[in-house]
């Protein structure tokens, strides 16, 4: 009888995927879920990861499950020890730099300045923000100089898309803000935009920049 048992402790184990999983340590899904969110360069919702978790684990997760491990995220990120925070932005999740940093990134962002959009560019965006959707033409009337480029540009970028086109004649295209420009500002919705009367002096004018 003893020779028996030592010789099936000795021989490998071979079971099915689904019965070997019941073998198988508990999955932590709060670190699956942190994973997701850290490799993710934009914000990530609930039903993204849910999905994502799904077809991993080949199980069916509910959103509180993972809220509940998204709570657990913030808490661990909240510490002093860590530069970054787990926010809720633009109706999804994202690590973000603590405001006590902002500073030291700003710096890294001065070197990289080449890579910033031009002026032009930013008038352009500004345009469309706040008029969407709007078509080149209008665009161009508001700025009073040629928009092509700043347009392709902010395509190129992906902070705005095309939004259909207008009924009016020739149907030209209509541009409106992309999902990654409100993760870009850091806005959860366009209500955030700052108001124009702060912003904008009676003396101020547009379309001088030459692209």
């Amino acid at each position: 009888m003893l020779k028996a048992v030592l010789f099936l402790k000795a021989r490998p184990l071979f079971l099915c995927p689904k019965i070997l999983f019941l073998y198988m340590p508990k999955h932590n899904i709060t670190r699956h879920i942190e994973a997701l969110i850290f490799s993710s360069s934009q914000s990530i919702g609930t039903q993204e990861i849910i999905l994502a978790l799904n077809a991993v684990f080949n199980e069916e997760f509910i959103e509180t499950q993972v809220f509940e491990s998204i709570e657990q995220i913030k808490e661990k990120y909240s510490h002093d020890d860590f530069a970054i925070e787990l926010v809720f932005l633009n109706n999804g999740y994202q690590f973000l730099t603590k405001k006590d940093y902002h500073e030291t990134v700003n710096q890294l962002q001065l070197h990289r300045s080449k890579k910033k959009l031009s002026q032009a560019a930013m008038e352009t965006l500004a345009i469309i923000a706040y008029r969407q959707p709007i078509t080149k033409l209008e665009i161009e009337q508001i700025r009073g100089v040629n928009s092509d480029y700043s347009v392709q540009r902010l395509l190129e970028k992906e902070l705005i898309s095309i939004d259909g086109k207008a009924e009016t004649p020739g149907r030209p295209i209509l541009y409106s803000t992309s999902s990654l420009f409100m993760d870009y500002f850091g806005l959860n919705n366009l209500s955030q935009l700052p108001q124009l009367k702060d912003i904008v002096k009676e003396e101020n004018t547009v379309g001088e920049n030459i692209e």
